[in-house]
């Protein structure tokens, strides 16, 4: 165990977290051999088997999950290491493990540009996935920040507002109802109303918007992608529920306009979150207090033309 290097502890991270030794020789740019070769030389010096062939996935034997959880630990607080001796020199850097659900990705560059911009020396780790994974990253400690609508209930955080979030139903500019006076929550629901799968952010405050409401929860369709949602709405293939956030470029363009109804858009918060009773790195804590800080001016930059903290849209 003494011999170990962090070459081959990150083999075992890599090949326990893609399942595949050829993924994970493809994230650490070397060739599948070296990768074999590092866990081998790994085995032998713990004097067990680590890993398994099932099928044509790679998996963990009980003493490989025990390893690569050790591993991950000793990678991070190595990392972390530097992190503090490059703080001592007054030097903000280290990788930023950022995760966002996917609804963010839309607000996270305004965020991340001016934050790296003034600390060159800071690296960039972002996962983008729906809030299953977001959540299971954070539970794994695999990123160190997320940001979501709502904090899990399956585990501790800290978690903070920092931006209101706009949702709100999105119609083509040419769709029947946008020129309807009075819209009703039964008039959007019988016009194939086009929602994301359960547990995202934008469908759990949907489900709550028709519940209140004493409506029955008969959705047009269920699709698990922003873009095809945007997509067939412009098409004219019916409404949406989408974040204000991912429609912007539509907006701006004339594609989809926010539908023209009493209480359209509702309003939600933005929380950027890490793991309650574990320490962050520096770089991570400085990104939290920046968004904390500078979130909401910088995200409502993005929106201004077409909507305004309140409700009230500004265009179209």
């Amino acid at each position: 165990m003494y011999h170990a290097s962090f070459r081959q502890l990150q083999s075992l991270v890599l090949v326990a977290r893609h399942e595949s030794v050829s993924r994970a020789a493809e994230a650490l740019h070397v060739t599948q051999p070296a990768v074999s070769l590092q866990l081998r030389t790994l085995e032998e010096i713990t004097g067990t088997a680590l890993t398994r062939k099932v099928g044509r996935t790679i998996q963990l034997t009980a003493a490989g999950e025990v390893m690569a959880e050790f591993s991950e630990r000793i990678l991070r607080l190595w990392e972390q290491a530097g992190d503090e001796l490059a703080a001592l020199n007054g030097v903000t850097s280290g990788t930023l493990r950022i995760g966002a659900v996917t609804t963010a990705e839309h607000l996270l560059p305004p965020l991340l540009v001016p934050f790296t911009l003034e600390r060159p020396d800071v690296r960039l780790k972002l996962q983008v996935g729906n809030r299953v994974e977001i959540v299971n990253m954070l539970a794994r400690q695999e990123i160190d920040l997320a940001i979501m609508g709502t904090p899990p209930r399956e585990f501790g955080t800290n978690a903070a507002r920092f931006a209101r979030h706009p949702m709100g139903f999105v119609a083509s500019a040419d769709h029947p109802l946008m020129k309807k006076k009075r819209i009703t929550l039964a008039d959007v629901s019988s016009a194939n109303l086009l929602v994301r799968e359960r547990g995202s952010g934008t469908r759990t405050a949907v489900e709550k918007l028709f519940k209140d409401g004493g409506h029955p929860l008969d959705f047009g369709s269920e699709v698990s992608s922003n873009e095809a949602i945007k997509r067939m709405v412009s098409a004219g293939l019916g409404l949406g529920f989408l974040s204000v956030h991912a429609c912007a470029l539509e907006f701006e363009t004339g594609l989809l306009k926010l539908l023209p109804m009493a209480g359209n858009p509702v309003e939600a918060h933005w929380h950027v979150m890490h793991l309650a009773g574990v320490p962050i790195p520096k770089v991570a804590a400085a990104f939290q207090d920046f968004v904390i800080d500078q979130g909401q001016d910088l995200v409502q930059r993005e929106l201004e033309g077409f909507y305004k903290p309140g409700g009230a849209r500004r265009r179209g």
